[in-house]
């Protein structure tokens, strides 16, 4: 532990759709030896019951609110919220909508109040909660609007190679190498971080959703989490075009020439480094991934396929412009897997690492 803070993190920890992985993924991070105090939010016997289910011997214990200097494995502190309706594991059942956004509320109300240090999530399914009324398009708009603030979606996948460890190599390395990379000693591993201009949209609506006030908004916010939560001194960021060939000259579009062009000359003239608007077909080869620290996709399925061909399963979700860390998984709730034992924890374990290594800055 850091010498100037003798206590452990306290991450709040979401466990998503109850009739999905969610609950399920909770427990297997406690298992590990992650060095940080878990604090589950969430009913505690459906908690019980994805514990039997992988045959983990979990040990509960109701948060009181105080900083920890160690934690046991197989443990968990929760602040319990009941389900509103039983679970059965892979089937959706709308009552249990205003569960999820029940610890949704209370985890970003947490951290607003200094509480915790940072918000972990597990997959929620959008379908099931606006079909019970509530209107919802994901996690980094839910948080955004609770914490009234501009937010980015981020989502950042480590590139591997032929030296690296197995994931579950991966997933053993002690939690020093990330406080070293927290306080700037040591290399940082590779990463391909994509940002999004646009989140959650029918693709009809992107285009007019694609403004120059908004690109300079959520570029701004990019940069500054890049410096101040990432620990890079000078971004560097790639900026895709809407169109195909970048619009060629205007004949496949005119958004490059009449939107992002000069919303990029805007903040060049503020001094970021900004390159683009690249066509996204070529973007993404390796030569060009080793100039950038980032890149600004126009839309979700621009950017986020590559990343997630790349680093699938080890690649975190990361809202930026927040005034806490919130970290999650790159994956959805695997209703068909729900209840198994056999849900793969990679991508939150890596979610939970990565809230510790933002909150340490």
């Amino acid at each position: 532990m850091d010498a100037d803070r003798p206590w452990l993190p306290r991450l709040a920890l979401t466990p998503g759709e109850p009739a999905g992985i969610g609950p399920e993924l909770a427990v297997a991070l406690a298992a590990t030896d992650l060095a940080a105090d878990l604090i589950v939010i969430g009913d505690k016997d459906l908690l019980l019951l994805a514990a039997q289910s992988r045959g983990i011997a979990l040990t509960l214990e109701a948060d009181d609110g105080q900083w920890r200097s160690q934690r046991a494995p197989a443990t968990l502190r929760y602040v319990h919220v009941p389900a509103r309706a039983a679970v059965s594991p892979g089937h959706l059942d709308a009552r249990n909508a205003a569960y999820v956004i029940d610890t949704l509320t209370r985890a970003a109300d947490g951290c607003l109040e200094g509480e915790f240090d940072a918000v972990v999530t597990a997959p929620v399914h959008k379908g099931i909660i606006n079909d019970a009324g509530t209107p919802f398009t994901g996690h980094t708009e839910f948080f955004a609007a609770r914490a009234k603030c501009d937010v980015a979606m981020l989502l950042v996948a480590p590139l591997f190679n032929e030296t690296t460890p197995s994931r579950e190599a991966r997933q053993s390395l002690p939690l020093a190498r990330s406080r070293e990379r927290a306080r700037g000693e040591g290399p940082a591993s590779p990463a391909l971080r994509v940002a999004l201009a646009t989140t959650h949209l029918p693709l009809a609506q992107v285009p007019a959703a694609i403004t120059a006030p908004a690109l300079v908004r959520i570029l701004r916010i990019v940069y500054n989490d890049l410096r101040h939560r990432f620990g890079i001194a000078d971004p560097r960021i790639a900026v895709l075009s809407l169109n195909p060939h970048a619009g060629e000259g205007g004949h496949l579009g005119r958004e490059e020439i009449e939107t992002i062009t000069p919303a990029l000359n805007a903040l060049r003239a503020e001094g970021m480094r900004l390159d683009g608007p690249l066509s996204a077909d070529t973007a993404f080869v390796p030569a060009q991934r080793a100039r950038y620290d980032a890149y600004l996709a126009m839309y979700h399925d621009q950017g986020l396929p590559v990343l997630k061909a790349l680093g699938f399963g080890d690649a975190v979700n990361v809202t930026l412009g927040l005034p806490f860390v919130r970290t999650s998984v790159d994956h959805g709730t695997a209703l068909d897997l729900a209840g198994s034992g056999h849900a793969d924890p990679s991508s939150l374990i890596a979610a939970a690492r990565m809230a510790i290594e933002l909150a340490a800055r």
